[in-house]
């Protein structure tokens, strides 16, 4: 039989293909009939009058314009994308040729972002996208590829401001644990590009936009802070933010004169008639597939949120009990004072961690209608976050795997739910762009036992926790065996989680 770990494996990849570039833009694009020719996106039809341009950005979209490129034909008179540093290089040597545009393609590909950071390259890709976008007619159509990661390719500050200083802010917000959510507000406020400022450029052209989502909910001024879309937030919310974190006394003085000069409403969402955005490709999506790769595979499977989000600690505390409740339900102990307990921490836990959509009351019932005799495989999605203490080389992915294990563990270890020793349980992490942190792992396979194997090998697990040094962990322990690592997927909804437990 398979191992756990060879299934959990089995279902990422199956969740992320789904998602990839080329089957994705292949499902929802068409091009039909030559004299006036329409471009169809998913059933919907745009006439192309004059010319047809393509621009792009994020990391995702070196193949979703390859894919585009091969869809639209001699109808793409010309395209620009900024893509990251070095992901041409990455997909030739992972042999990922149907990622890579051809030798005589259209379009212009600028690389930068190193690190996922806006860098002087980025500057230069987004302002060639600026002016192509500016000399729109209304005749012309704007398709517009948008992934995750497009944010810090498509930087173009509001002038007096300068790159380093708006970085530099980014950072201090992000050190200080502003969520995702809030620096894209931040990015936003301070762009000629983001929150809607494209679609405004491209005026009168008609603007379409792929996206691939890789922000919980898909909210589409979020994703790649909206650059198609009209933005929900103002100055007073850019504001807000910087007075939570503390940081009003701290800007640069070209910050605060964009701010006291930048209207204090956002653009009216009349203003983008000219423009239709797509979702494409979701975290959603991703685990429906994995889903029916898990039936497939036997297992009772069930989906607990595309829209997980929080500090990893407390997400790693839900998934513990919400395994220790399995096991319960597995040893026939599925109604009994232990298991009333772990049922109302997890709601009360559930509560706390405000996950969009997730109703946890419904997801226990559908649970406890499992059978005992068939494993379980929990899927998840979304984003946590990690508030950085140490100096260790890690990402969220494997920080999360580690916390589910070392958990478990201490729980199998007070006693509390000896039921727990008759599962095998296994947990997995990964972000589905193949990376997670500045390491080459996409994430982690973690159980109960790897973590008792290596406390007995006199390993301080709490200690490579406590310096944010996952990666160091399973790089060390067992050869690196429970390390993911899928090297680029060409793609990014977020991240997956999957626990899979079966009964010895």
């Amino acid at each position: 039989t398979m191992s756990l770990r060879e299934h959990a494996l089995s279902l990422f990849r199956g969740a992320v293909g789904t998602v990839r570039p080329a089957s994705m833009l292949k499902r929802a694009l068409k091009l039909q009939g030559d004299g006036c020719p329409q471009l169809l996106v998913k059933g919907q039809a745009f006439p192309v009058k004059r010319d047809l341009y393509l621009v792009g950005f994020g990391k995702a979209v070196l193949g979703m314009a390859a894919a585009a490129e091969e869809i639209l034909g001699d109808h793409l008179t010309r395209g620009i994308i900024n893509v990251p540093l070095g992901i041409q290089e990455s997909l030739q040597r992972a042999g990922m040729q149907e990622m890579l545009l051809k030798p005589h393609s259209k379009i212009q590909v600028i690389e930068g972002a190193k690190n996922n950071l806006p860098d002087e390259e980025a500057l230069k890709g987004a302002a060639a996208i600026l002016e192509l976008a500016k000399g729109l007619t209304a005749d012309d159509l704007l398709l517009v590829l948008i992934s995750g990661g497009g944010s810090a390719l498509l930087p173009a500050p509001i002038p007096p401001i300068v790159l380093k200083e708006k970085e530099k802010l980014t950072k201090m917000l992000a050190s200080r644990g502003a969520a995702i959510q809030e620096l894209n507000v931040v990015r936003k406020t301070l762009s000629m590009l983001k929150g809607g400022g494209l679609a405004q450029l491209a005026h009168p052209a008609q603007v379409v936009s792929l996206i691939l989502s890789d922000v919980i909910g898909d909210p589409l001024d979020i994703i790649a802070s909206g650059p198609t879309a009209p933005s929900s937030h103002g100055v007073q919310d850019c504001l807000q933010i910087l007075t939570k974190y503390n940081l009003l006394h701290e800007l640069p003085k070209s910050v605060e004169t964009v701010l006291s000069s930048s209207p204090t409403k956002p653009t009216a969402p009349d203003n983008y008639t000219h423009v239709s955005n797509f979702i494409l490709g979701s975290n959603t999506l991703a685990l429906e597939e994995a889903k029916r790769q898990a039936e497939g595979l036997g297992y009772a499977a069930l989906v607990l949120s595309a829209a997980v989000q929080g500090e990893v600690s407390r997400i790693a505390t839900l998934y513990c009990q919400l395994i220790q409740l399995v096991c319960l339900g597995f040893a026939s102990l599925g109604k009994g004072p232990l298991s009333d307990e772990l049922r109302r921490s997890l709601l009360q836990l559930a509560a706390e961690q405000h996950i969009p959509g997730l109703d946890l009351d419904e997801f226990l019932q559908a649970l406890r209608g499992l059978g005992p005799d068939r494993p379980v495989c929990i899927l998840a999605g979304g984003e946590t976050t990690v508030q950085l203490q140490g100096t260790g080389k890690g990402g969220r992915n494997q920080e999360l795997a580690l916390r589910v294990g070392l958990g478990l563990h201490k729980a199998q270890a007070t006693g509390a739910s000896s039921p727990q020793g008759r599962c095998e349980i296994l947990f997995l992490s990964g972000g589905t762009d193949g990376q997670d942190g500045p390491t080459e792992a996409a994430g982690a396979f973690c159980s109960p036992g790897l973590v008792a194997e290596a406390l007995q090998e006199g390993l301080d697990v709490e200690a490579f926790l406590r310096n944010n040094d996952s990666y160091t962990f399973f790089s060390q322990f067992q050869g690196g065996h429970h390390l993911l690592v899928t090297g680029l997927t060409g793609t990014n909804v977020m991240d997956i989680q999957a626990i899979l437990i079966r009964a010895m």
